[in-house]
């Protein structure tokens, strides 16, 4: 018998509620993070890799009524680990959000 078993959300930063969130992208948010949690895999539009970040990162894109979120993760063989939500504002994801969120994770692998 296949056992199922959900990853857990872990969160280093950052949060989704309303406000600034919109309620339909929050939930929108959750549903994304539950497929993850299930193991399922996410491609565009939802979400693409972010290999300058590190392996196995990721962002979420979620697009509110008049705000364009990124969640930064990770996929770990037991979590989702949440590393940065922030709203998207050029083309580019800003430096600063890629070595903030590298940090995070190097101090959340040495834990």
């Amino acid at each position: 018998m296949e056992q199922s078993f959900n990853k857990v959300l872990v969160w280093l930063k950052g949060e989704v509620k309303t406000p600034p969130f919109s309620s339909q992208a929050r939930i929108e948010v959750g549903y994304l993070l539950r497929r993850l949690q299930q193991g399922k895999s996410l491609s565009m539009p939802q979400s693409r890799p972010m290999p300058s970040i590190g392996s196995r990162c990721h962002e979420l894109r979620i697009n509110d009524n008049e705000q364009t979120w990124r969640i930064i993760y990770r996929i770990d063989e037991d979590a989702i680990i949440i590393v940065d939500v922030f709203a998207k504002k050029t083309n580019k994801t800003p430096e600063n959000v890629i070595k903030r969120s590298q940090q995070r994770l190097k101090q959340y692998d040495n834990i």
